[in-house]
């Protein structure tokens, strides 16, 4: 996990709702479950048409804005589990995010 990148987002004050907005859309159309700890979240998606692609590409997104988190994307049968671990003194990030899937 990187650790020596600053915990700060890179997107604009224009980018930011457009970007949580593409967040909540996913989370409202196949979000089954978010369990959180310090420093890590574990996000369950319904497995279905396209959800893969548009988990990946948050990912390829929060990736460029938000270094400092690790993502990754994995399947089961019947979902699509993405895992952020977030390094000390990111948790209020990591807690936004998750918030912005909840919607």
């Amino acid at each position: 996990m990187p650790t020596d990148l600053p915990v700060a987002c890179s997107l604009s004050a224009t980018e930011l709702p457009r970007r949580l907005a593409e967040i909540h859309d996913l989370g409202r159309a196949a979000l089954v479950e978010a369990r959180t700890q310090p420093g890590r979240a574990e996000l369950r998606f319904a497995a279905g048409a396209s959800i893969r692609e548009r988990v990946d590409a948050v990912v390829a997104a929060e990736a460029l804005c938000c270094a400092f988190l690790t993502m990754r994307v994995s399947e089961e049968p019947d979902a699509v589990l993405l895992t952020i671990d977030a390094p000390a003194g990111a948790d209020v990030v990591l807690a936004e995010l998750v918030a912005a899937f909840r919607g």
